[in-house]
């Protein structure tokens, strides 16, 4: 699948999520379903826990609806998940 800005724009809540990279080392491969997004943060189901990621320190790889799996820098992806819905976005590719 070719990657796109609108891959950015789309709720990432409900989608199935694991950090492939971090500069935290706690986080390394949480993966699992995302609960809750805010400003800075996603909410992963980890092993029947919740754990809370920064977005800014971590590339996820999300697995769309139609089984393609995106890699993301979290840094694309931060901001109120309203308001990054609505924002047009720069390609940095």
């Amino acid at each position: 699948m070719k990657v796109t800005p609108d891959i950015v724009q789309q709720e990432l809540i409900g989608l199935n999520a694991k950090v492939v990279g971090t500069s935290h080392p706690g986080y390394m491969g949480i993966a699992g379903r995302v609960v809750d997004e805010t400003r800075n943060t996603i909410s992963i189901l980890h092993k029947d826990r919740k754990k809370i990621i920064i977005k800014s320190t971590a590339v996820f790889h999300f697995t769309l609806p139609d089984g393609t799996i995106v890699e993301i820098d979290g840094k694309a992806i931060l901001g109120r998940p309203e308001d990054r819905i609505k924002k047009r976005v720069r390609r940095l590719w």
